[in-house]
């Protein structure tokens, strides 16, 4: 893999929930802090590496290294965990879950890293995914949970949103969608091959123009917001030197790997919530602050009121990202005033769900 900035935890031949396995596992993961202070779980984002979760981790926000242990592990398919990109067997990728993330992240959290129970789980995108699954999953192992701009399960009209990128990376290659969480419709004389660098360019170009539409919302583009907030020279370069620039960085077998991750994205799906959501929110022990962006065009913030709403009396905290950046109000930091006002958010639920060692330390905010 060359020089990296993170660590490996080897996970062997690792199970999946629907009877597959991942060959000779690892996850990917990097800390942050003392290992005895306070413990929290921050996954990473769909394609984001470990370093892109950075942004929010820092001595003068929340997620402070001098107050808490952080732990950021990296999704499979994201490139640094196991994904099609180092796999040591060609052919279809195994189909994974949250559940299986989460289950893995356990296992590092438990025996690798010695750590009884977490402060916290947060995460933007589909690391909200993981944090609900995390609350869900193991839920007398945190005391917090906080999903930003992410969903308890992947909504009807976020499916259909990423069959159109899917469809356009894989049209490249003259096979169609097998359909919402599933794979590629590949006849027998298509069998595996790598994609040669003409597909991969074409294919991810067309990916990354698709999603620009989505990333962030109508208002954004009509404000011209990636001009005077972001110093693109006009729509084109916006076009090709953020969006087709980011899927350019990815391999296309990683970002349909994670993309059948967030389809299949649904926290009851397991024992013992068996497909009621309802059951499954409503198991939630974790103190939860859900914070969906109010210009989202896939994690709208009326699914997260339906979210907070089936939570227990007392557990669940809606409140709404006032923000024209879209899903990008969440992350990865491009919003200098959306960071300000998530980090105020995350002092503020730490600081009154908070340990008294916590109010103690943490320093009073005035602004």
């Amino acid at each position: 893999m060359g020089q990296q900035d993170f660590e490996i935890f080897k996970l062997g031949d690792w199970e999946l929930q629907n009877g597959e396995k991942l060959i000779d596992a690892h996850i990917a993961y990097k800390t942050f802090g003392d290992p005895i202070s306070p413990a929290i779980v921050y996954p990473t984002w769909f394609s984001g590496l470990i370093k892109d979760n950075f942004w929010l981790i820092e001595e003068d926000k929340t997620l402070n290294p001098e107050a808490y242990f952080i732990i950021v592990p990296a999704l499979f398919g994201n490139g640094q965990s196991t994904s099609p990109s180092n796999y040591p067997i060609e052919g279809e990728w195994p189909k994974c879950t949250f559940y299986d993330n989460v289950r893995a992240q356990h296992k590092l959290v438990t025996e690798h890293l010695g750590i009884k129970h977490l402060r916290a789980v947060i995460g933007w995108s589909m690391g909200g995914g993981q944090s609900y699954q995390w609350a869900t999953q193991y839920p007398d192992f945190m005391d917090l949970a906080v999903p930003f701009c992410g969903s308890a399960k992947t909504s009807l009209h976020n499916q259909v949103f990423l069959e159109g990128v899917k469809s356009a990376l894989l049209a490249v290659r003259g096979v169609s969608s097998a359909g919402a969480g599933e794979g590629a419709v590949v006849a027998a004389e298509q069998s595996f091959r790598k994609w040669s660098e003409t597909e991969k360019e074409v294919g991810l170009k067309a990916f990354g123009r698709g999603y620009a539409g989505w990333g962030f919302s109508q208002t954004f583009y009509r404000e011209r917001l990636y001009e005077t907030a972001m110093g693109f020279k006009g729509l084109e370069d916006f076009m090709q030197n953020f969006w087709e620039k980011w899927a350019l960085s990815k391999e296309p077998e990683n970002l349909l790997a994670m993309l059948q991750t967030w389809q299949n994205g649904d926290v009851s799906k397991q024992e013992p919530y068996n497909g009621d959501l309802e059951k499954a929110l409503a198991a939630i022990k974790a103190k939860t602050l859900v914070l969906p962006g109010k210009t989202d065009l896939y994690f709208p913030p009326e699914d997260s009121e339906y979210e907070v709403k089936c939570m227990s009396p007392g557990i669940g905290t809606l409140r709404v990202f006032p923000s024209v950046w879209g899903h990008w109000a969440g992350g990865p930091g491009d919003s200098k005033d959306d960071v300000k006002w998530l980090d105020e958010q995350l002092w503020e639920f730490f600081h009154n769900t908070g340990t008294d060692r916590e109010k103690r330390e943490l320093p009073i905010r005035t602004n």
